[in-house]
């Protein structure tokens, strides 16, 4: 990967992006079901504003997202969310193995 790819991508994946991308998507997944912005906000449980300042920032609490989730039939994709790694390889997987931590490290 060239350092141009490498600015980019770290350009793509920051915090705001990300939200952003998720925001996108649900408003995509809005869009398919025909719910216009009240509908998905009455749907769902969470106030019109904060609906509406989501699609535009990606702004939205944890449970707020989950309530999304539910409203639109997505709550299995929160479960891909930090899940176990799927390995490629056997050589990867006994690498990993040699390297698991039984504890986290001590702050201090």
């Amino acid at each position: 990967m060239d350092i141009n790819n490498t600015i980019l991508s770290l350009i793509e994946n920051t915090p705001d992006a990300i939200l952003k991308g998720i925001a996108d998507r649900v408003k995509a997944r809005r869009l398919e079901w025909a719910y216009t912005q009240k509908a998905l906000s009455l749907r769902s449980g969470i106030p019109l504003p904060t609906y509406r300042r989501f699609e535009r920032t990606g702004e939205i609490s944890v449970r707020g997202l989950i309530l999304l989730g539910m409203a639109l039939g997505m709550t299995d994709e929160f479960d891909a969310l930090f899940s176990t790694k799927t390995y490629s390889n056997i050589d990867d997987l006994l690498k990993k193995e040699r390297t698991v931590r039984k504890r986290g490290k001590r702050n201090g």
